[in-house]
This record gives C-alpha cells, structure tokens and sequence, in this order.
C-alpha cells in the first residue's frame, strides 16, 4: 500500500505557522480504503479549526480510532461527531461506560477493541495492551513495512513494537489474533517496522533509559521515527541524534508519505 498520507492535526510541538499547538494527539490518515482519525486531541474548536487550515473535512472521515482514555487524546471526539456522526469509532472496551454511551448518543457506530483486530484493508489494531492504562496502536501495512502510530505508548513503546514474547502470527486474511503473551506490532504482522510515530512517553525518562530504547529499536529494525506529543524535548532530540536522516521532525501541520520514509 503506497497510496497513504499521515497528516498530523493535533499536537503540542509547532510544525506548521499558522496552526495552534495545544497538549494532546490527533493524527488524520488516508488509505486507498478508508480515511481514519487517530485520536482527537483535547480541544474540539482546536481540533477543528486546524483540520480546516490543513483541508481536512471532518464529513470524509469514516473512521475514528481513540488510542486511550485520557483527555488529551479523546477531548475533541464530541465536537468532531457533531460534524459527522456518519463513522465508527474504535475505541478500548476498558473505555467507561458513560463515555461508550455518548458516543452512540451521537449517532455513531462503535466497535469495542479488546484483541487485536481488522479495522480495514491493511491496518489494524494492536488491541488494548497494558495493565493500568489500557491503550491500543495503530498498525499500517505498506509494501515496505509496517508503519506504527502510538497516541501515549503507555504499555513501553518497546513493548508495542518488539515481539516480546512468542504468540501465533497473523496472516494476511485473518481478523483477529488470540495470544498468551504480549501482542505487539511484530507479533500481528511479520513485516519489518518502516516508521513508528506518536506519543512514546518520554518526558521524564532519564538519558540511560532513551539510549536503550533508541538500540533496542535499532535492533527490531526500526527504519525511521518520527516521536512527538509526550516523548520529551530530550527523547526527541537523542532520536534525531541517532537516527540522521531517519528522523521525522513531527509537529502540527506535519504531512508524511511514503516518499519521507527511507
């Protein structure tokens, strides 16, 4: 699948003049199949208002995946359904109650993520992972490798792209994938990593721990990284340290294709 673009409408680092930064995630994605919304950001009118500088309509969405429960990445989700209700929202079955409630009030379809799944042709779900803070990624098959979208990486950004443990391997016509251990970008699709990006949670790591996540990525194979939101100033400055030209400056306002991934 070469036909994608990554357009990122929500974060906290500037990338584009003229678009509002705000703490929080959203990230708008089109598929020769369908167009996804990861995430919502915090702020609806936020949200919107930079969708609308980067012509993105809201009413040709037809998905909407939320990676957790946190405000910052599910604040814009009722501003945006007042736009178009017309979609279906992925959201963590850990998710309360209250809040599936006012999703379906909306008009929208819901689907409850527990185990990895099929979202559409060539992207799934990694299922909600974690133990506290329940949280599912999003993964993106292309001809040159599996492209992985994190709104906070609270599960261990290693943990979402490192086959930790072994688990039976998804093939290409399956759905879904049940395994004992943890299920993890590599584990759902035996392709290599081309370009993780999102929220690695960062902020507070010490400089040791960054540098071990940064070998241990290059020992997956990761090609390229475009961290943001919550990885830290830090994080994000040892990442274009080491990674070169590898390395994707992720701001708001920031389109990715496939020409950028090397």
């Amino acid at each position: 699948m070469q036909d994608i673009s990554i357009t990122v409408v929500y974060d906290n680092n500037p990338y584009k003049e003229g678009l509002k930064t705000a703490w929080g995630f959203s990230a708008f994605i089109t598929s020769p199949e369908k167009t996804i919304l990861f995430d919502t950001g915090g702020d609806g009118s936020l949200l919107l208002s930079n969708m609308e500088k980067l012509a993105v309509e809201p009413n040709k969405i037809d998905i909407v995946v939320l990676s957790h429960i946190h405000p910052d990445h599910t604040g814009g989700l009722g501003s945006f359904l007042e736009k178009n209700p017309n979609v279906t929202v992925y959201l963590p079955k850990s998710f309360p109650t209250k809040f599936k409630d006012n999703v379906q009030d909306s008009g929208a379809k819901m689907v409850e993520v527990e185990q990895p799944m099929e979202i559409c042709e060539n992207v799934w779900s990694t299922g909600q992972l974690g133990r506290w803070i329940k949280e599912q990624s999003l993964i993106i098959r292309t001809e040159r490798g599996l492209i992985v979208i994190t709104g906070c990486a609270h599960p261990g950004i290693v943990n979402i792209v490192n086959p930790v443990r072994s688990s039976p391997h998804w093939g290409t016509d399956a759905q879904y994938l049940t395994s004992n251990g943890v299920n993890t970008a590599k584990d759902l699709v035996k392709d290599d990593i081309l370009f993780v990006m999102g929220g690695f949670h960062l902020e507070w790591a010490t400089k040791g721990k960054i540098e071990k996540i940064i070998s241990a990525f290059k020992k997956l194979g990761v090609r390229s990284v475009g961290p943001c939101h919550c990885t830290g100033e830090k994080a994000r400055s040892l990442f274009e340290k080491h990674s070169g030209k590898n390395y994707i400056n992720v701001g708001v306002g920031k389109v990715i294709t496939m020409a950028d991934l090397q």
